[in-house]
């Protein structure tokens, strides 16, 4: 038997590094305002809570660890860098009817990034949290 074909050993470096999905973490300034911006205008449900520090919203299986000042997930890293909230990376949410959630969340004063916009794949429109964290609303071509 060749060396590539014996198995590789079990040890800790050949077992996968994640055992599962815990959650997006965004920073936020005001946990209780974050709170109420993804379970009243996103339909999040609110899983836990330790305001001002944190909370988690859920929407099915997508966690939201909303980290606030204090939080151990918003600590400055060890050079000094700030964990600070927005960007560009972010969650997409499924959503029916673009248009009409659109309107919606336009009369809730939501701040938009962009306007709607078209592809081959669908529409999406980019929305903020009061924190300044990103969140794509798509509809899927049908």
């Amino acid at each position: 038997m060749t060396d590539a074909q014996k198995s590789p050993p079990t040890t800790e470096q050949s077992r996968p590094l994640a055992t599962s999905f815990h959650g997006v973490r965004y920073q936020v300034r005001d946990v209780l305002r974050s709170i109420a911006f993804y379970t009243e205008h996103l339909g999040f449900t609110l899983e836990h809570q330790q305001p001002p520090a944190f909370a988690n919203v859920s929407l099915g299986p997508l966690h939201l660890l909303l980290s606030g000042p204090g939080a151990s997930g918003s600590r400055p890293m060890a050079d000094g860098r700030r964990q600070e909230s927005g960007g560009w990376n972010r969650v997409v949410l499924r959503v029916a009817d673009l248009p009409a959630r659109i309107d919606a969340l336009r009369g809730a004063g939501i701040l938009f990034r962009n306007d709607m916009q078209v592809g081959p794949g669908g529409r999406q429109v980019q929305i903020e949290d009061p924190d300044g964290n990103p969140i794509e609303l798509f509809e899927p071509r049908p």
